[in-house]
């Protein structure tokens, strides 16, 4: 496995640790993107959650519904959290864009706010190749903060990182170059809870793959 502690993420991620969950633990939208795509899956489904942080909520809704769920992530702190918070889901230290992925191998792959440190080029494949692990007519869901921004530097939570995005529209393109067809789309506006925390913008797109 490449050393994750090399990777900026794992650094920020690391640093942050429970906090980004008690930032984030109020996000009635990602709750509620949670709850559609459960409600949409087959039971016992196989999912993949990218970036799975501390297993909350996201690993942890979808374990409680009895579901199959690989939690990745490139931060070896958020992956011993998860594994401590929810158990009854697996999850692996490794940097998704390294990970060999089996074809069609997913029912649904969850990507919730993990692509931002990442460049344009990167998110772009790496959701094609998402695209790849699902079987026909799986679901993935995507969310971001949709900014038109590339490489550049900001303070997130105290720690500085380096974030590149796509606008709205071309955010939805990206996933239908991958294949997908965009079903529902939610625009909405969240500010986490930490001091001197602004504002930011969140889209959640749920795609089927064709």
């Amino acid at each position: 496995m490449t050393d994750s502690h090399q990777h900026p993420a794992a650094r920020v991620f690391d640093a942050l640790g429970a906090d980004y969950e008690r930032a984030f633990a109020d996000s009635a939208a990602h709750r509620a993107s949670l709850t559609r795509l459960v409600d949409q899956l087959a039971p016992h489904s196989r999912v993949l959650d990218v970036g799975s942080g501390t297993g909350l909520p996201t690993a942890r809704t979808l374990a409680d519904a009895g579901h199959q769920v690989l939690g990745v992530d490139v931060s070896p702190v958020m992956v011993d959290l998860a594994s401590r918070q929810v158990p009854e889901a697996s999850f692996r230290c490794a940097d998704i864009r390294e990970l060999p992925l089996k074809e069609e191998s997913f029912d649904a792959v969850c990507v919730y706010f993990s692509l931002l440190q990442m460049s344009r080029e990167d998110q772009t494949a790496l959701v094609h190749r998402l695209a790849g692990a699902l079987r026909p007519g799986g679901r993935m869901v995507l969310a971001t903060v949709p900014l038109d921004v590339q490489d550049v530097s900001v303070v997130f939570m105290g720690q500085q990182a380096r974030v590149s995005s796509f606008a709205p529209e071309a955010f939805a393109a990206l996933a239908a170059g991958a294949g997908l067809s965009v079903e529902w789309e939610q625009n909405t506006v969240f500010t986490p809870s930490h001091a001197g925390a602004a504002p930011e913008p969140h889209v959640f797109l749920h795609c089927l793959r064709s």
